[in-house]
């Protein structure tokens, strides 16, 4: 099944013709990541298995999830805003079992570097957990 905000992004990537133009947008979206409370900035939101250093908290407001993130890495925290653009707002339900297409539909999996591939699957998984932890908390 499509997905609308999925698809935009790969309708955004669409437009680069090479990678490097492709990180410098990931650069840019890094700007609109949703920021997290300085608080959090700690180990127990700290990802493992990322390169670099990327905090990634979760709320569940009326039965929805809502994610907040900071990151070291300019680049990574681009990679970060476009995971919490996909699953925020959703069920927890949904946001626990979304497939996540768009990231081989742009390349992104295959243009990082194996360290920063780790990190985004450690990154999904946490985000996935997370909603997942909330669902079963919330039974949706």
């Amino acid at each position: 099944m499509k997905d609308e905000i999925q698809e935009s992004i790969i309708d955004e990537f669409s437009i680069f013709d090479d990678w490097l133009d492709k990180y410098d947008y990931l650069i840019s979206l890094s700007e609109s990541l949703p920021a997290i409370d300085p608080a959090k900035r700690n180990d127990t939101y700290l990802i493992e298995g990322c390169q670099s250093r990327v905090w990634v908290a979760a709320e569940l407001r009326d039965g929805k999830v809502y994610y907040t993130a900071d990151s070291d890495a300019i680049i990574t925290k681009g990679i970060v805003a476009l995971l919490i653009r996909v699953m925020n707002g959703r069920k927890a339900a949904e946001a626990a079992n979304i497939d996540l297409y768009f990231i081989d539909a742009i390349g992104l999996g295959e243009n990082l570097s194996p360290t920063r591939s780790n990190g985004l699957r450690a990154m999904i998984q946490q985000m996935k957990l997370y909603a997942l932890v909330f669902s079963k908390q919330n039974n949706n």
